[in-house]
């Protein structure tokens, strides 16, 4: 009976939150229109592949095989090249106008025809780490092209290698993108929704009669925070049908693995925005609580960027309270690699184990507030 009366509360709760939320044309837009057009950002705005790089190329060489090269240099689209004009080969980068510079010495052809070492001098602008390393990475495969096109490699090497690109062959950025901004976004939003509904029960004051009425801490947040769990739900449909139709992220992973991991993230979303809205006495202070200690870690700490890996020590420990971490895993998953459930068990459980975590720190503080009022 007791069960049965929690459950009755709950779903009332349940329901005055979904029609409340239904009369406030704001909160629907919110809820339906930005996740999709953030999706359209995320996915048309972030590259993480550098193009267009541009190039100053000073070629001190009279000869065919330098035009040659040059040639070789333009004719990818990672590089935008162009001539230098004078001998300061510093002045391009110094001035912005150019990302690297690339010394081609005279007698380029001539030494090379006569069977020895032409040194050709490349200076990277190394402001930008990892650009400075696609720029080297990137000159370096295109000189070994080169000289394999044009017989110009003195020896075979002893051991060759047969590269394959498992999983993403095209290597196309939407399939790096789109499933991590599919995990941001279907968290984001139901957290903010959930601390919106929270805040604005103290700013109006009704939320004094939640507390002299019968309702417990734990009916009131269970009855919110299913609510918001099918608002978060229908979400996440609408991020994950724009991904597939404007991207074309095919789904190849299991259905059934997909829809669990996508149910404990959004309802870790969920109470997570309950937890802030329980915190704050207003909604400017809920956003920030959503976006420092949700958001910034969502980004940050959970593998969509960068792999957490490369996260410095002890930073990384904190990882592993994000579940982002986890759903970008299992969105990955069913968007690219095609993993099944029992192939990663885990990430459902930990996604559970957080909401338990997170649903037993909001009803313990709003259970002190009801006691303080």
């Amino acid at each position: 009976m007791a069960i049965k009366r929690i459950f009755r509360r709950s779903l009332a709760q349940t329901r005055k939150e979904l029609l409340q939320f239904r009369r406030d044309p704001l909160t629907v837009a919110l809820a339906f229109v930005l996740p999709f057009v953030a999706l359209l950002m995320y996915g048309y705005a972030t590259r993480l592949e550098a193009k267009d790089i541009h190039i100053k190329i000073f070629n001190f060489d009279d000869g065919k095989l330098s035009r040659e090269y040059i040639d070789a240099i333009s004719a990818t689209d990672q590089f935008n090249v162009s001539a230098g004009e004078g001998g300061d080969i510093i002045a391009p980068l110094d001035r912005g106008e150019a990302k690297a510079s690339i010394v081609i010495p005279p007698e380029f052809s001539r030494l090379i025809k006569q069977g020895k070492t032409a040194d050709v001098e490349l200076i990277i602008d190394g402001t930008d780490v990892n650009n400075a390393r696609v720029i080297k990475n990137g000159f370096f495969a295109l000189t070994q092209f080169f000289m394999s096109d044009h017989g110009l490699r003195q020896s075979r090497a002893p051991i060759g290698t047969a590269v394959r690109l498992w999983f993403n062959p095209g290597r196309k950025e939407p399939l790096q993108i789109v499933p991590g901004a599919i995990a941001l976004l279907t968290w984001i939003f139901p957290a903010l929704l959930s601390a919106f509904a929270l805040v604005r029960e103290k700013e109006q004051g009704t939320v004094l009669q939640l507390y002299a009425s019968s309702i417990t801490a734990f009916e009131l947040i269970l009855g919110k925070s299913l609510a918001y769990l099918a608002i978060g739900m229908v979400e996440a449909i609408i991020v994950v049908v724009a991904g597939l139709a404007f991207f074309s992220v095919p789904f190849v992973g299991s259905f059934t693995a997909f829809v669990i991991c996508t149910t404990l993230f959004v309802f870790s979303g969920v109470l997570f925005g309950l937890w802030a809205g329980s915190k704050a006495n207003n909604q400017m202070a809920a956003v920030q609580i959503c976006a420092m200690i949700g958001f910034l870690t969502s980004m940050l700490l959970s593998g969509f960027i960068y792999p957490i890996r490369n996260i410095t020590y002890p930073i990384s420990l904190l990882s592993n309270f994000v579940p982002a971490r986890y759903y970008i895993e299992a969105s990955r998953d069913a968007f690219v690699r095609g993993g099944s459930l029992l192939a990663h068990w885990y990430i459902p459980f930990f996604l559970l184990l957080l909401c338990l975590l997170i649903l037993f720190s909001t009803t313990r503080g709003m259970s002190k507030m009801q006691i303080a009022k």
